[in-house]
This record gives C-alpha cells, structure tokens and sequence, in this order.
C-alpha cells in the first residue's frame, strides 16, 4: 500500500495540461512512498488518451471504457473502485473544474481525508502538502498523518511529463449504467467566444486593475500593435464589460503559456496566476513592489503604467 493513482483530465476530445503535470506530482509522490504510479483515464477516446500519456515514471495506466465526457458519477464511481482495487496510499486528482466536481465525492465514498489545491507535496512518514492562501501572500504547510489519503493538486505548479515510455495499458472493468446517472453533459456552449484564442498565443500583454478606466485600454492597445501581440486581462476587466471572456487569463477564464507574458497592472491574485504561470517569460509592470506578481516575473518594473507603456510604445516604434 504505497502506490499512487493519479486521474488524467480532458474535456472535448482533448487532455488538459494538468494531465502532463499531474504524472510529475504523482511519480516524485510515488517515490518518495516507494511504490509505484498507476494512472487512471476515464471516458472518451481512452486508446488514444493512454497512448499520448505514455510516460516515463507511469508504471501502469488503467482505462475506463465508458461515456465520452466528463459525468460527476461515472468519475467518481470509477475513481473510487479503482482505489479499492489498487489499495494505493495516494489518489492524486486535477483541482481542475472537473476535479473539483468529483474530488470530494471520491473523499466521502472512500472516507479518507482531502487536501484541495495542492501546489506541493511531499511525504516523509507522513503526507506534507503546500497550500497558498490570501492570494498567494502566504503558504501553508498541511500535514496529514492519516493514511490512504486524497490530494487535488494545482495545475501549471508541476513541469509536463514530456518523455515517453512504454508503460502496459490495462482495461479496467467498470459496470456504469449512464441512463441511471443524474449526471450528464447536455451540450457545450463557448462563453464569450470570439476570433482569437489567447492560449495560441505566444505574445500576450495582459491588463488588470491598474488600467484604472476603460478609455486607457486604448493605450494598452497600441502596444500591443506596435509589439504584435495578443491582447488578454485578469478577471476585473472582462467582469467590467471592457473586454469579452475569450481574453480572460486565469482560474476562471484561460490557461495560457506563450513564450512572453508581459501583465500590466496585474496585482497577481492566485486565480489569475494559475493560468499564466506556465509562461515561458513573465515581465510584471505594477506601481506596488510587494505586488504578488513580482514573485514569479523574469523582469519587472515598478512604475506607473501610464508613464512606462508610453516608453514602450516609442521605443518600438
């Protein structure tokens, strides 16, 4: 009983990168229980989901034959026998919005603790998970002494798992009646969607409170025309009717990783750093150097807006 299970996450045909991450997260965990890393993929094309998730440090991936999409009891019913077949010490799950629909379900029916929205882990006789708390001003320190034990980890906090492996797939044989569900996916309908998908981007400049009024987005604008980027935005400005929902980075909105990410007036509020942090380089322009975002920018800037972007836009130009 010193195994992990770790559950993949898609939606619409596709794997969230917390499936890439959650395999780093469960194979350190794995080591350091001295046990191995099973990972469990539920529903949809499961042939092609185990084949891509075919990585190094996965000992052994179990697939659910059953439904297409996410459905709260298929996945907490399968993740729950799973583990009663496994006997793991660890069940690993995204804090993801699926995650976070099941995850506590999974808990209730195994009856064993949960650690939501882990950003680390690790165990020495006893399960230490990292938590963030006052928007990300604070970290925790949770210990649980209790074993088996249940974790949603954070996604963009763990590096992808990008070597492949040979690892067997096995079919796991789950009885699920979808009729019998109370739960099913009716239709997808995108939120504000428009004709740029901010999470193809590899430049993007992104506007929170800072921007201060509505009428200033047109200065933001203009660099990034002069700098051809993508322009995206915390939550308070899409909240604001400023800009629509496609161009929300965060928890809430989109999960982003271009290769520069330049936030203009972003504080660095925990939901919205959870969907850029995987940015390859971050620049932070905020007037507050204590400002959360400094933590995780490659470069930063303590200045007034209004005063730096002017210098920007002529120094492109």
């Amino acid at each position: 009983m010193s195994d992990v299970l770790a559950v993949a996450d898609h939606r619409r045909g596709e794997l969230r990168d917390v499936s890439f991450e959650i395999v780093r997260a469960g194979r350190e965990l794995a080591a350091d229980l001295g046990g191995d890393l099973h990972l469990a993929v539920i529903a949809g094309d499961t042939e092609a989901f185990a084949d891509r998730l075919s990585l190094a440090g996965v000992d052994a991936i179990h697939t659910v034959d059953a439904g297409a999409e996410f459905n709260h009891d298929l996945y907490a019913g399968a993740t729950a026998a799973l583990f009663e077949e496994l006997s793991p010490t660890a069940v690993l799950m995204p804090n993801s919005v699926n995650g976070l629909d099941y995850a506590p379900a999974v808990a209730n029916r195994l009856d064993v603790p949960l650690v939501a929205d882990a950003v680390g882990l690790a165990y020495d006789g006893g399960l230490e998970a990292t938590r963030e708390m006052y928007g990300s001003k604070v970290e925790t320190a949770v210990e649980v002494s209790e074993e088996p034990f249940a974790v949603t980890v954070r996604g963009g906090e763990w590096a992808a798992v990008e070597e492949t492996a040979d690892v067997p797939v096995e079919t796991f044989d789950y009885e699920f009646d979808e009729s019998a569900s109370g739960a099913r996916v009716q239709g997808f309908e995108e939120v504000g969607a428009g004709d740029v998908d901010i999470a193809d981007a590899e430049f993007l400049v992104s506007i929170g409170r800072g921007i201060e009024e509505e009428e200033n987005l047109e200065l933001i604008e203009e660099l990034a025309e002069v700098t051809g980027a993508t322009l995206s935005s915390s939550r308070p400005i899409v909240d604001n009717g400023w800009l629509p929902k496609n161009r929300q980075v965060g928890q809430s909105g989109k999960q982003v990783t271009p290769d520069v990410y330049l936030a203009i007036g972003i504080s660095g509020a925990v939901q919205h750093v959870a969907g850029m942090k995987g940015a390859e380089t971050i620049i932070a322009i905020n007037t507050d150097p204590n400002a959360p975002i400094f933590d995780i920018a490659d470069y930063g800037i303590v200045g007034d807006l209004f005063d730096v972007v002017p210098a920007l836009i002529e120094e492109f130009n």
